[in-house]
């Protein structure tokens, strides 16, 4: 079997990842022309720290992306020659080089890691997403009525917060949960915090103009129906929104168990915010609450949940790896870097460089996202 040197490996990575540096170049041209037009996200690239955070998500982002363009093949693809192949080696008849070596079933480590970051942002982002809402939903009345109503929820968040959180993913992940109604029922009830807070957001903000509240709210109502039929029964009508079971079961544990943080982050703020000046002059209006809540509020604790989401999404995104290393959640033949450091550690003492990747990559992301968050909260401590 040929093989190229070390050289040759750093040369073609270069080259095979031509449209994520494209995609970098075009990114950092447009981010530093309009810099001073991009508000917070001009002031965080201004920093290193926020451009180097910046530079490495979005490096994984196009990477998954422009997956199919990227990796010379298929995270399913095998080439018995290539079982366990070193790093460099060249598949004989097409030519192709497996740049980061091929892994126990033949399969190369490097296309793997690339269509693996699509399975991970796609993953991580939305199910923090999920949970953000959740949290804020219920963390701005428990903070804004306070009384029964925030120590109900503080008690419901609190019961939460005190069970293990290893245990409570290991119960919601395990395959036998998957073949009973607890993840639909579960996913039902946290994919209505999406529909839930833009139907109330349109509604408290337009309801002097009737003509346009009419048109978000049934708009909302279609598009929100129509994801929600698709994600939660399965049963999109276009065919075009689905999810699998295992993955659907890992939206729901991570909403479960990271919104009761969002809710004690939420009621925190909102107990500070609804002491300004502002927020009593809209009381003063007759403004409703929902109203203050979402459009006073929220927006002006917008930078401590920035950051919070930040990191948030590299907690997900170590989590699912930390299920896919013990073979929760995803599919055996899954190209996300949990499961691929699972595989790739069973022979770790011979084969170093299948676990070895999507090591890297996963802590590359992760480092991403704590750097951006630093940048962020350095920016809020100075608004």
């Amino acid at each position: 079997m040929q093989h190229i040197g070390f050289f040759g490996i750093v040369g073609g990575i270069i080259l095979q990842l031509w449209p994520v540096w494209l995609s970098l170049a075009v990114l950092l041209f447009l981010s530093f022309t309009f810099r001073r037009k991009l508000g917070l996200y001009g002031h965080v690239i201004a920093s290193p720290v926020g451009l180097a955070g910046v530079l490495l998500c979005a490096f994984w982002l196009f990477a998954a992306l422009l997956a199919p363009y990227v990796a010379p093949f298929g995270p399913l693809e095998q080439i018995a020659a290539m079982k366990n192949a070193v790093p460099g080696s060249i598949e004989a008849k097409s030519g192709l080089v497996y740049y980061l070596g091929g892994d126990k079933l033949a399969r190369d480590v490097f296309s793997r890691v690339i269509y693996g970051s699509r399975i991970v942002l796609t993953i991580a982002p939305a199910a923090t997403a999920i949970s953000l809402l959740v949290g804020s939903l219920l963390g701005l009345p428990a903070g804004y009525f306070g009384g029964k109503v925030d120590s109900i929820l503080s008690f419901i968040a609190n019961l939460v917060l005190a069970f293990p959180v290893i245990l409570l993913f290991y119960l919601l992940v395990t395959p036998g949960i998957m073949e009973t109604a607890v993840p639909y029922t579960m996913a039902g009830f946290f994919f209505m915090f999406p529909l839930l807070f833009l139907l109330t957001l349109f509604y408290t903000g337009y309801n002097k103009r009737p003509g346009l509240m009419a048109v978000q709210l049934v708009l909302t109502l279609l598009v929100g129906c129509w994801l929600y039929a698709g994600l939660v029964f399965n049963a999109d009508p276009l065919g075009i929104v689905s999810i699998q079971p295992n993955e659907l079961n890992i939206f729901v544990a991570v909403a479960f168990a990271s919104s009761p943080g969002v809710f004690r982050i939420v009621r925190g703020l909102t107990m500070d915010v609804k002491t300004r000046e502002y927020i009593k002059a809209a009381q003063t209006r007759g403004e409703t609450p929902w109203y203050i809540m979402l459009w006073e509020v929220l927006p002006n604790a917008r930078g401590p949940l920035i950051v919070d989401t930040c990191l948030r999404i590299g907690y997900t995104t170590i989590l699912l790896g930390t299920l896919g290393f013990f073979g929760l959640g995803m599919a055996s033949e899954s190209p996300d870097w949990g499961t691929a450091i699972k595989d790739g550690s069973q022979f770790l003492r011979l084969y170093i460089w299948p676990p070895l990747v999507p090591a890297a990559a996963l802590m590359s992301f992760v480092l991403g996202l704590n750097l951006l968050a630093d940048a962020l909260r350095e920016q809020s401590l100075r608004d």
